[in-house]
């Protein structure tokens, strides 16, 4: 391993998890304060890319492996969509929380908003970094000694 950018790798390390941490936050208080699924998405990506920018594309392959985000792009979805269906399934409109917990209609909001919220965050998460391995991992049309 190479011995240079010491501190951006240190800093990094530290950065990394807190920047999880936050993304979480986000996702679970974004139906109290602005934020919610997309925003959390975008944060949590945020953490793996700037982890692939310092320390190689292949080392945030080894941590966060390709096949892994796919699976994560297509279960966000599902979820997503799976709400939907499943409120039409008892009888209600689509995305209509109250299919989830008909006898305290608060409660199902509640919940329904939690498991959409989630279902975008997983895909945003996993939208954002398919799209960075895919730029990243591009052949380069310029080498270095061309510039």
């Amino acid at each position: 391993m190479m011995r240079h950018h010491l501190i951006l790798r240190v800093i990094t390390k530290l950065l990394v998890g807190t920047i999880f941490l936050f993304a979480l936050y986000v996702q679970f208080h974004g139906d109290y304060s602005p934020g919610g699924g997309f925003q959390a998405g975008v944060i949590m990506a945020v953490g793996f890319i700037i982890y692939g920018i310092v320390f190689s594309l292949d080392k945030v392959k080894l941590v966060f492996p390709p096949w892994l985000v796919h699976k994560l792009v297509a279960f966000g979805v599902l979820l997503y969509a799976g709400t939907g269906v499943y409120s039409m399934l008892m009888g209600y409109g689509y995305l209509d929380y109250t299919a989830i917990d008909p006898h305290h209609p608060s409660h199902g909001q509640h919940l329904g908003i939690l498991i959409v919220e989630a279902g975008v965050g997983i895909t945003v998460t996993g939208v954002m970094v398919a799209v960075y391995y895919a730029f990243a991992s591009r052949t380069p049309v310029l080498s270095d000694e061309e510039w």
